[in-house]
């Protein structure tokens, strides 16, 4: 099976199409969303930074999130799904010479494409359940919780994240149209 890179606008749906072909087929979903989500919620003083960048829909910096992916890469024996990286032209630079040093050429790249003003209503409904980490939207029929606000497994208390909100959203679509689209050509 090849790796897979998925590049895409938020809310296109990496994370979705990444939990079904890990569920189908046993790839290792290494999401840098939920890797930062992770080092927030520690608390400490690397978390509290990242957490003000993300809310702001900043990048973090490049040499971190290499680092970060490093550590998944050299931990993992399956395919597997890089989603949310990279997000910049140096950061697709520094994971192709990540990939030369461990010898990673069996990849593909798959790109998303989804307009603005849906992404925008999909982070605007999207909720989470933060005992099991399944996701809902509100917006959306197949993906609304049986009960407003509850998860359908654990009937855990849904949640929102801090950075889905418009000024956010219309921050991190247009970081990504200035610093994501142009990896593209890269690949």
């Amino acid at each position: 099976m090849k790796n897979i890179i998925f590049l895409a606008p938020p809310a296109a749906g990496k994370g979705t199409c990444s939990e079904i072909l890990k569920k189908e087929f046993n790839y290792e979903h290494i999401s840098t969303g939920a890797i930062l989500r992770s080092e927030i919620a520690s608390q400490s003083s690397l978390g509290n930074e990242i957490k003000s960048n993300i809310e702001k829909g900043n990048l973090v910096d490049d040499s971190l999130m290499i680092k970060l992916i490093e550590n998944k890469l050299t931990n993992i024996n399956n395919s597997f799904i890089l989603d949310g990286f990279p997000r910049t032209i140096n950061q697709a630079y520094s994971l192709d010479n990540l990939f030369k040093e461990l010898n990673i050429e069996n990849y593909i790249v798959i790109y998303l494409n989804i307009d603005k003003s849906l992404a925008l209503k999909r982070t605007l409904g999207r909720m989470t359940c933060p005992k099991c980490g399944k996701g809902y939207n509100i917006y959306f029929d197949g993906f609304k919780p049986n009960k407003d606000g509850y998860c359908d497994i654990c009937n855990e208390a849904l949640s929102k994240r801090s950075d889905d909100n418009e000024e956010s959203f219309n921050n991190r679509f247009e970081t990504y149209i200035n610093s994501t689209l142009p990896i593209l050509k890269f690949y």
